[in-house]
């Protein structure tokens, strides 16, 4: 694995620390030692396969924002998305958006630790591994986890969120 422990965590990873703490997660946030601008490239690093990596994407549904918890080997079927949301358009956001509404950078968002908890979507296949790897709010930082930690720290709804 290409990580290293971190001793003291950047403000953003902090408050996705506080937010773990709070839901007794005990996962420790480490640090990759290079960029992971794509699940890929984090499965590199971190040496396990694409589908562990728990990609935190927001979506704008309608003018809301919406987090998708979803592995790295899937891509969001929008369609079938806002068929499930019954919504008119699911569409990615530019950066501020995504800033706005989790006070993270792409690349690092968590699924906790923003500035008011997200509606959020836990893609099932993430299920079909016992430790999955999300982002702790820094494009450098991620934490191990699970399916069903993700579900209940972030009340997501589980949904297959790619069209098989």
């Amino acid at each position: 694995m290409n990580i290293r422990p971190v001793t003291t965590l950047h403000p953003n990873g902090q408050r996705v620390r506080d937010a773990l703490d709070r839901y007794g997660v005990t996962s420790p946030i480490v640090e990759t030692l290079d960029p992971s601008p794509t699940a890929a490239a984090a499965a590199a690093q971190l040496d396990i396969d694409i589908g562990q990596v728990a990609n935190s994407l927001i979506f704008d549904v309608d003018g809301d924002p919406l987090l998708i918890m979803t592995s790295g080997a899937h891509r969001v079927d929008t369609q079938r998305l806002a068929e499930f949301l019954g919504a008119t358009e699911v569409r990615r956001p530019d950066a501020a958006f995504v800033r706005t509404h989790t006070g993270q950078p792409i690349g690092g968002v968590a699924p906790v630790g923003h500035p008011v908890p997200l509606r959020t979507i836990v893609d099932t296949t993430l299920g079909d591994w016992p430790v999955v790897w999300a982002a702790g709010g820094h494009p450098h930082y991620v934490f191990a986890t699970s399916f069903v930690e993700l579900v209940r720290i972030t009340n997501g709804v589980p949904f297959n969120v790619a069209n098989d």
